[in-house]
């Protein structure tokens, strides 16, 4: 049983869909105080309107040092501090190298890793008044462990998040702050579903747990490296993906 994190200050980025709502649904069904972060008012409200338990709403850009700065205002504003900061904002269009124009590649890279450097900046203030700062990271299986047709950018990215944390968590550390990432797999999001059921059974095919991951199982390990718990774990990974990584081939299933 972890110790209770009711009342801890959550901000959740890119919380209105996918893996960010089931993380702010997780810390708020925990009695936190969370704020849902996304790039439209409406979208945020209506995530937080769902979620319920006092959850909250900002709309931010991530990839906006001002509009970052305002995030972090607005939790300190209506929570009393930042405890803990998920980064959880990206984005991930899929288009082939030959084919890609460099504005994509600079959009992804804008949100998914300059939008985690300066969540981080923005919160630090904050979570250094903590006893409890933490800062998670959402990852991918793809790119640091494996790659796929159309995600290049995408998977730049994500390695980059943690070549990006194993040096910030060293110089969170002297604060007591703590930084670690979650990689997910294939998680069952509105974007996977709507590839079709074929392509779920396939991809379930060959995870050896025969099953895709839901929301709530990356929220679970964010909850576990954000506890009292998880106090001397920092610089890390969990990676979260049935074990899909693991098969030297389909055979090895058989």
């Amino acid at each position: 049983m972890l110790t209770s994190i009711s009342g801890r200050s959550v901000i959740v980025t890119g919380a209105s869909k996918g893996i960010g709502k089931g993380i702010a649904r997780v810390f708020a069904n925990q009695g936190a105080k969370v704020l849902v972060v996304a790039r439209t008012a409406s979208d945020a409200e209506a995530c937080a309107a769902e979620i319920g338990n006092g959850a909250s709403a900002f709309a931010s850009d991530v990839a906006d040092w001002d509009s970052a700065q305002a995030m972090a205002a607005a939790a300190v504003k209506q929570n009393g501090g930042i405890d803990i900061l998920c980064a959880n904002a990206g984005v991930y269009p899929q288009t082939n190298i030959a084919d890609m124009d460099p504005s994509e590649w600079d959009l992804v890279m804008g949100t998914n890793l300059k939008g985690n450097f300066l969540s981080v900046k923005a919160c630090l203030p904050h979570l250094k008044k903590s006893d409890q700062g933490r800062v998670i990271l959402t990852s991918s299986i793809t790119g640091p462990v494996t790659g796929f047709p159309g995600w290049s950018h995408y998977g730049a990215s994500k390695s980059g998040q943690l070549g990006f944390m194993r040096t910030a968590c060293i110089e969170l550390a002297k604060d007591n702050i703590t930084m670690n990432a979650v990689l997910p797999g294939n998680i069952i999001t509105e974007g996977l579903e709507g590839l079709g059921d074929d392509y779920l059974k396939t991809m379930a095919a060959s995870i050896p747990l025969k099953k895709l991951g839901v929301v709530e199982d990356i929220g679970n390990a964010a909850l576990f490296l954000a506890s009292k718990e998880a106090n001397y774990i920092t610089g890390q990974t969990i990676i979260v993906d049935g074990g899909q990584i693991l098969p030297e081939s389909l055979e090895a299933l058989e």
